[in-house]
């Protein structure tokens, strides 16, 4: 087994309750291969650190300070970061959750952190979009209990507008993993015109509806916190006039959902 191999990782949250079940260690690796036009997390983009500024308030006071996105870990420096939030996983059922940017990206790092969580004990989920080779996410599923599926836009070009991809990898990927014995949740971004178009919508309930007792859907309103983000790393946004998500359109989706899963959720 290799100790010294090392990923990069922008972000590090404790007491995570939105990426699977019960209290969780969620990292954001870096580096995706998309670029979603609504993607709330800029920073996590390029394989790579880079800088930018963050501004910190100490009372009256505001100060911009250069931060650095991404630093490297080895996965027995991870795991000494997951384990001291043991006693909150037993008491939650929670656990560690990798996200991103896309965590397939970095595999050998992924599989490497979630085999020594696992053999602690400890419950393991992945957050993807799908878009990585199988050999990659079988290897991952070998060690996940749970993954949290993306799916986005159901017709290839509209996906391909979006998110600079065709998602025909994505689509293949989702019924091959169906088949394996890990747990499975669809999340679906809501962006108005974009993904929530009664053609689409309806489009990503025949994809699911192949899914065999899937637990879990949640719908994801588009917000407008990455707004700052972009600014500050000085990068095009699409979507900047676009304002929240209406909530009652929201709720009127998850009505239509019905009964397409064991559970269907608003936010996540």
């Amino acid at each position: 087994m290799d100790t010294q191999i090392k990923g990069l990782v922008y972000d590090i949250r404790s007491f995570s309750v939105n990426d699977g079940p019960g209290i969780r260690k969620t990292l954001f690796l870096k580096g995706c291969p998309l670029r979603c036009s609504w993607c709330h997390n800029p920073e996590s983009f390029e394989f790579k650190p880079r800088k930018w500024l963050k501004d910190e308030k100490t009372g009256s006071y505001s100060l911009s300070k250069m931060q650095v996105i991404g630093k490297y870990y080895t996965p027995d420096e991870i795991l000494q970061e997951v384990v001291a939030d043991l006693p909150f996983f037993e008491q939650s059922g929670g656990g560690i959750t990798l996200s991103g940017g896309e965590p397939l990206s970095q595999t050998e790092f992924a599989y490497q952190i979630l085999l020594r969580s696992q053999q602690h004990g400890i419950h393991t989920c992945v957050d993807t979009s799908g878009f990585a080779p199988w050999q990659d996410i079988e290897k991952v599923a070998a060690v996940t209990d749970l993954f949290l599926y993306d799916l986005k836009l159901a017709e290839t070009d509209q996906h391909k507008i979006h998110t600079g991809r065709d998602n025909h990898i994505i689509i293949e990927n989702l019924m091959r993993l169906r088949f394996l014995s890990c747990d499975l949740h669809i999340r679906v971004p809501l962006v108005e015109g974009i993904t929530d178009t009664t053609d689409n919508l309806d489009k990503l309930k025949r994809i699911i509806e192949k899914l065999p007792n899937l637990k879990r859907i949640d719908l994801l309103p588009y917000h407008t916190i990455a707004r700052m983000k972009y600014r500050r790393l000085n990068l095009p946004y699409d979507l900047n006039e676009m304002p929240e998500y209406p909530l009652e359109k929201a709720e009127k989706i998850l009505q239509s959902f019905g009964s397409a899963a064991e559970m269907v959720t608003l936010g996540g």
